[in-house]
């Protein structure tokens, strides 16, 4: 009996965090075809290489152009995808197409300014 008993403080505690952890929201990512605002003054240089650039933050939205290491990309901000990599909204200076990259297809990691969702 005395084994149950110091065992129901630790069940309450466990009890009570299963639900809050559960209860988290997930990562906002960028829907297909959603735009942002440039909130990344910074200016960058050349740093993908064919890399897609897409009208969401998913390899399921629609490519909208291509953007390769011969041309500037303009970063607006980041958002974290449902995949779980990062992304970047960015506007291709030599085209003019603005899209999303995954993080990880451009050589400096892409923004550091989150879009806030």
């Amino acid at each position: 009996m005395k084994r149950l008993a110091a065992l129901a403080p630790v069940l309450a505690a466990v009890a009570v965090a299963v639900p809050l952890s559960l209860a988290t929201p997930a990562a906002a990512h960028a829907s297909c075809g959603t735009n942002v605002s440039d909130k990344d003054g910074s200016s960058w240089g050349k740093t993908a290489n064919g890399a897609n650039e897409r009208s969401g933050s998913s390899t399921g939205c629609t490519i909208k152009g291509v953007a390769y290491n011969t041309q500037a990309l303009d970063y607006h901000c980041y958002t974290v995808g449902n995949d779980g990599y990062t992304w970047t909204y960015v506007r291709n200076d030599a085209t003019g197409v603005t899209g999303w990259i995954r993080d990880d297809l451009l050589s400096d990691g892409g923004s550091f300014v989150h879009c806030g969702f």
